[in-house]
């Protein structure tokens, strides 16, 4: 495979940097002292509020005068929240978009590694290699392929100690919500996210199938990087809503794309996932979490699929 070289920009195009945040106030605070130390030339810093009750308005108004802040009167979830800072980032003359978590930390130089490949032809998004923020040099994504028939994402780098094996930039089918460079002519021609799997969940899952289908290419570069603040341990919370979520929202992700004859594969296979995954949870003792993950298949069926992505 052809080494994907970086490329120079006579002038830097305008990049708005996009957290969304509700009720995480000192995360929110530590991601902006890591923003504000980035050396890309040209970029403005737009905070999402998703209506939090904490005071983190207040405290970025104080600390951080020059964030550009949208307040929404209520929680709009991920995509919501995200689609509404896109839309008043290209309003306010970005480029390019940035949307990253707000429990995240970043390398000063990550911008600039990214814009240097964000100009290549038929590049849609761009992500950074993504390290556990209590484990610095152990893997938290690096992306992903999804399968051509069973549309799983595979995670072949997840929770690696990094020695080196991920240095290339290359093309990957899947690149995690934790942060995505995107590029304008990606949100014109794909769309933003699909509000359909609010409140979380899927949906950079599928904002990458669609970009993927539409011929556009996800780039991972690791030479840019960010520490999530998430623990290394795995597995997520296990709690009935977000076991609920996980469920409804996978079988709207396959309804979504599961066409004619893959649905004998798939059905079969994603009977016998949620099976183990019936298992793992009362093994570890979140009976209580069964009841709600079932439901979730069940709803998941019933959900309307009408909707594909906001528009700009």
């Amino acid at each position: 495979m052809a080494k994907i070289e970086r490329m120079h920009w006579a002038v830097s195009p305008l990049v708005y940097v996009i957290t969304l945040t509700w009720n995480q106030c000192r995360d929110t605070l530590d991601c902006l002292a890591s923003l504000h130390e980035l050396t890309y030339p040209n970029f403005r810093i737009l905070v999402v509020d998703n209506g939090s009750t904490d005071g983190t308005v207040d405290a970025i108004t104080i600390q951080y005068p020059a964030v550009e802040l949208l307040v929404n009167a209520q929680n709009l979830g991920f995509q919501g929240g995200f689609n509404a800072g896109i839309r008043y980032a290209y309003q306010h003359g970005a480029e390019f978009v940035l949307v990253m978590n707000n429990d995240t930390i970043v390398q000063p130089d990550m911008l600039n590694e990214l814009m240097a490949y964000a100009g290549l032809p038929n590049v849609g998004m761009l992500s950074p290699k993504i390290y556990y923020f209590a484990e610095p040099n152990r893997i938290w994504s690096v992306g992903g392929d999804c399968h051509p028939i069973t549309l799983e994402i595979t995670h072949k780098g997840d929770n690696q100690i990094d020695i080196g094996q991920w240095e290339d930039v290359i093309e990957r089918d899947f690149l995690v919500g934790c942060a995505m460079l995107i590029t304008r002519r990606m949100l014109e021609e794909v769309g933003m996210f699909d509000t359909g799997f609010h409140p979380i969940y899927y949906e950079d899952t599928d904002v990458c199938v669609r970009a993927r289908r539409a011929g556009l290419r996800l780039l991972l570069v690791p030479s840019a990087k960010m520490w999530h603040k998430v623990s290394a341990s795995g597995g997520g919370s296990g709690s009935p809503r977000e076991r609920y979520l996980m469920a409804r929202h996978s079988v709207r992700y396959f309804r979504k794309y599961v066409r004619g004859w893959k649905w004998l594969i798939v059905i079969p296979y994603r009977l016998g996932s949620a099976v183990k995954t019936t298992f793992r949870l009362i093994k570890r003792g979140r009976a209580s979490s069964v009841g709600a993950y079932w439901r979730g298949l069940r709803d998941g069926w019933r959900m309307s699929i009408v909707t594909t992505g906001e528009r700009l």
